[in-house]
């Protein structure tokens, strides 16, 4: 099996040195994703392409940042106290280790989501009062 297909099956880590710390992204685990989907719902749709991260952090700072925290598996504040440059770092990392999470799993899935509560909700109709 060459390289390539190994790093296919068992993920190689993105190491990135932030703030005097050495960090191994790795994809996201299955106790990690209940957080955060929770965390992403707000921005999914977004996270298809490139995202334009700094729009992400000026509409969803927040949940963003507590998403950084999570795929970085880090405390919230450290990733609140990253300068800009880094954050960004921290940011493209988590998303190229876990593009596979973010762009065919939940934006599609936030937009049949809406899509099927949008459905449903013409349907209904309010009762006289």
């Amino acid at each position: 099996m060459s390289t390539p297909e190994l790093e296919i099956l068992v993920p190689q880590p993105r190491v990135l040195d932030l703030v005097g710390e050495r960090l191994a992204i790795t994809p996201l685990v299955l106790g990690e994703l209940p957080a955060m989907v929770k965390a992403v719902r707000p921005f999914a749709e977004r996270m298809g392409g490139e995202p334009d991260w700094l729009a992400l952090f000026s509409e969803h700072g927040d949940a963003l940042l507590t998403a950084l925290a999570i795929a970085s598996r880090q405390p919230r504040a450290w990733v609140d106290s990253l300068a800009l440059d880094d954050a960004l770092a921290l940011a493209a990392a988590v998303f190229e280790v876990n593009a596979d999470f973010f762009v065919s799993r939940i934006a599609p899935k936030v937009g049949e989501l809406a899509e099927r509560l949008s459905e449903r909700l013409a349907g209904v109709r309010p009762s006289p009062a």
